[in-house]
This record gives C-alpha cells, structure tokens and sequence, in this order.
C-alpha cells in the first residue's frame, strides 16, 4: 500500500507549533505558550478545577483540541518541564487533574515538593484502553491510551464546569478509564514528517490489529484484508469479551487519519449491526478522526453501570456529562439513542407467468455471467481509468455479487424468468448506483416490459427476440446464440475507435483515446456478460 510520504509545511520541527499557532487564530479564546508548547484557555475560571491533558502530537484533535494542553513533538512525549509549565499557567483554588505517564507523573511529584501546600491538588490519571497488549503483557507499563482518553477529557470535564471538587472529578475519571476498551486496525502505518520515506509496512491485502499509533507493530497480522462484516465482529470480540446481552455502551469510532469519509461511515456502519446483533445497546454513537495519516480507524467502547450496580455514578449521570454543552476547539458530542436497525424488505408485486424451459440451465447462465463480471473486475476497472472515472469495473461487480446473494435465495430463478428480469432491474438500481447501475436498471425494465407482454407461459428463443434493448444482439439471435455473441462482442471491440460525445470519456483528450484503444468499459461489460451466457 502506498502510504503518503510528502506534506504541507515549513519544516518538520515547527510544525507542531505552527499547528498550535493556527489552532489559537481560529479559536481565539485560546493562549499558547511558544517556548514550551501549551495552549490553554486565556480566560480561565480559576474557582473550577482544571483539565492538564498532553502527550505527543499527530493525534488531532487529541490533545490540542481539548485544552488546556502540553504537546510534545510529533509521537513524543512532553517534558516534564513543558508539563510543570502547563500545571503553573492553569494552577488555581480548587485543583488539577493531569495525562499521561512517565513526564506528567515526574512533573506531578516535582509540583508537589516545590510546593507541598498544594500536594493534594494534583491529581495524576492514567488511561489505558488498548486491549491488543494483555493485561499481563502490559503489568509494569500498563497499557497504551488510545481513543479512549477523548470520552475521559468530556466527561471529567464537563463534572468540572458543575464546580464539583478535585477528588469528584478525580474520581470519575478514575471511573470511566477503568470501564474503557479500545481496538485499533490499520493497512499500513503513518509516515512522520521530516522522517525517511519508508517501503511499504504490510502486503498489498494485508491489515494489522492492534497497532500502535505511534507506528508500533501490531497484536497480528491478517491476508487477504476481509470483508468488514468479518473484519468488525473480530475487533468486537477483543473488546466485548467479558460484556453480555444488554449491556449498555458509548461507542467511538475513530478514523486514524489516512482513511476516507467514506469508508469510516461504511465502519460506523457495520459496527453498529454487529452490536445489535449481539444485543449490545449503542446509548450514544460518536465518530471523528484523531491521528496522522495512517489508513485504518479504531473502535472504543465505555461500558455503562448496570442499572443495579451500587456504589457507582449511574448511566444517566454519565450520559448527562457527555451530552453537556461544550465550547472547545475540536469537539462536538451530538446526544444520540439508536435502535436496531430496520430491515428493507420489497413486496412481490408479479406472477411466475414465464418459466425458462430448462430452470437449471438458466439459473447456471446468471451465476457464470456475474463470476465473469466479477472476475473482469480489474480489466474494466483498467479500461475505465483510462476512459472515465475509474468505476465501472467496481460498479458491476457490486451488481453481479448482489444477483449471485439473490440466486442463491431463489429470488432469482428460471422458474419465474420476468420476476427476476424485475429483480435484477431493481439490484442495478439499489446495489449498483451510479450511471452504470441507472443504465442496467432502465435495460432490465425495458426487457421486462417486453416479455410481460408475451402470451407464452416458456421464455423461448423466439420470446427473447421480441425484446429490442440490445440491439446487436437480439439483432443477430434469430441467426443462433453463437452469431448474438459474436455481434455483441464486435459491436464492443468496434468502441476502441469510436469518438466519444457523451459520458465521461467526452471530456477526456480524444487523441489520447485513440492512442489507447481502449473499449467502452460498459460495453465490455456487456459482452463479458453474454459471452458467459453462451459458454
């Protein structure tokens, strides 16, 4: 996998206080300490405890974006000195709560003997919320903070706002890391700017579990990349091991940076099924990015109070802290309750009043017309990149594995030919998309009106050739199957010089073209799929 090596910068060490000095002219509530890198609120209310979260930068929003914050170079913690100049800006009457480990930890003890009046003051929390490095595995360092960390600095904050004292705070904190599980999945890592350009980390239809974010190898590697139905449920179960049936989460999931909108919603998406499906209750949904440019995401889950827990905040009071209004740089915590999702379901509106007079022969014909489209996936894709947009070959093979789902459940059958010409239409349609599966569906339409209008109870030759949406093949059908074939596939090979006025391709060079010779990718779709129907 090609990971981004090149960046938008001055030079890389001051990006991270280039960074800190845009941050504060878009959010002009905000101060920042040059020398040692700590952005805080400039008007602060000094009677409320505050909030000292930090670490290594390249994790956007975290932690610039919550403040107050110290933030080390790019993966690298701060000092311990940048953090007791953090713990001096925001000090005040009732008390600080601070992140990380070995510097904010040595800053802390530093703080309280230069001034032991306040000892009791600072209060030192540690999130640990990766559960790819065991228990065991992680007994003298603990384990790493990950996303998990944001739903600490929302809810330890918002309790802060109430006025509540350093040791409420504190101890809510406390609460809520113990209760966190996070599991990150990656293609390939990030690259670090002002670093070497580095080769390819993982295989071509490999991912990595448990990655660190700092780049850090993973708990293990999987090839070929599956599916994220097969994928998800994976992660789950490292988080979700020891949770049961009504469970109640918050659920964040997080883009690592080098991952599309649209792939994350497609994420969003599929965990949001597995946890339905497993009886885990979603009470609020949160979805962000937070990290460099590495292309995966994480999945974090807060495991809410049971409703006859003792001793404990209860759900709702928890939920009430992250629904709180906030006014940070980077953070918007929407209040959301979903239910499972709704099930599509699409009512029969015909009757099986043409059947294919060999049902077996027909069924087989569908199945090697969608493997061919599936197999001719990269070839068209190859021809479209050249020609259009890059999404044909993708596009029909979408449509073929969403007609191989429906044969399979018999919604697809030779015993009823029209019901599934409607069915296939309708797939183009839904599972396709695009002009491609706008194209197929009016195709497919056409055809149906066509043989509706039969008076025949078979789907014979003679049947098929009153349909007239492809012309050059059911031009040349009443000849036999073999010389159809034969016309479709010259009528496909005679694009390679045809001008192209419409589409995509229209707006391409057309000596370009030309010099190519590229087919039509929709055309050799088509006859990709009739020269697997005659086979």
């Amino acid at each position: 996998m090609v990971v981004q090596s090149k960046h938008f910068l001055n030079t890389a060490p001051s990006l991270v206080l280039d960074s800190l000095e845009g941050l504060c002219a878009i959010n002009t509530q905000l101060a920042l300490d040059p020398i040692h890198r700590v952005v805080y609120l400039a008007d602060q209310d000094r009677s409320k405890v505050a909030l000292l979260c930090g670490g290594g930068s390249g994790h956007e929003p975290s932690h610039s974006g919550f403040v107050a914050a110290v933030c080390g170079h790019i993966f690298a913690s701060p000092s311990a000195g940048q953090v007791r100049r953090a713990v001096d800006l925001i000090d005040n009457k009732r008390g600080n709560y601070t992140g990380d480990v070995l510097n904010f930890g040595l800053a802390k003890e530093e703080y309280a003997a230069r001034y032991p009046d306040k000892a009791d003051r600072v209060k030192f929390v540690i999130v640990g919320d990766d559960v790819a490095v065991g228990k065991t595995q992680g007994s003298i360092v603990g384990r790493r903070g990950l996303a998990g960390v944001c739903l600490v600095y929302k809810i330890a904050g918002a309790l802060a706002q109430t006025g509540a004292s350093v040791d409420e705070v504190y101890d809510i904190a406390q609460y809520v890391s113990s209760r966190l599980g996070t599991i990150g999945v990656g293609l390939d890592h990030c690259h670090v700017p002002g670093t070497a350009i580095p080769d390819t980390y993982l295989g071509a239809n490999e991912l990595e579990i448990g990655l660190g974010i700092h780049n850090e190898s993973g708990h293990r590697r999987i090839s070929p990349v599956p599916p994220l139905n097969e994928l998800i449920p994976t992660l789950l179960d490292m988080i979700t091991s020891t949770q049961t049936k009504n469970d109640r989460v918050v659920l964040l999931v997080n883009n690592l940076g080098g991952l599309s909108e649209l792939e994350l919603g497609g994420v969003v998406a599929e965990v949001r099924r597995a946890l339905d499906k497993s009886g885990i209750k979603i009470m609020r949904l949160l979805s962000g990015s937070s990290c460099l440019n590495m292309p995966g995401f994480s999945i974090t889950m807060l495991l809410l109070p049971a409703e006859n827990d003792t001793g404990t905040p209860t759900a709702d009071f928890i939920l009430s802290l992250l629904d709180d209004s906030i006014n940070t740089p980077r953070m918007e915590m929407p209040p959301s309750v979903f239910s499972s999702l709704p099930t599509a379901t699409h009512a029969k509106a015909w009757s099986a009043s043409l059947k294919a007079p060999d049902v077996d022969q027909f069924n087989s014909a569908i199945e090697r017309a969608c493997r061919a489209l599936i197999i001719a996936e990269p070839e068209i894709t190859r021809m479209d990149n050249i020609a259009g947009d890059g999404d044909c070959g993708l596009t029909l093979k979408d449509g073929a594995t969403a007609v191989l789902e429906a044969l399979s459940k018999n919604s697809i059958s030779g015993n009823d030919v029209l019901g599934s010409v409607i069915t296939i239409s309708r797939i183009a349609e839904d599972a396709m998309g695009g002009t491609s599966g706008a194209l197929y569906s009016i195709f497919f339409s056409a055809l149906a009106q066509a043989l509706a209008k039969s008076s025949s109870s078979i789907a014979t030759q003679e049947v098929w050739c009153t349909a007239r949406p492809l012309t050059a093949f059911i031009g040349a059908l009443s000849s036999g199957l073999a010389a159809a074939v034969k016309a479709a596939r010259e009528a496909a090979e005679g694009t390679k010089d045809m001008e192209a006025k419409a589409g995509r391709s229209a707006y391409i060079d057309s000596t370009k073209l030309k010099a190519e010779r590229v087919a039509d990718p929709g055309a050799w779709g088509v006859k990709v799929v009739v020269e697997a129907l005659a086979q």
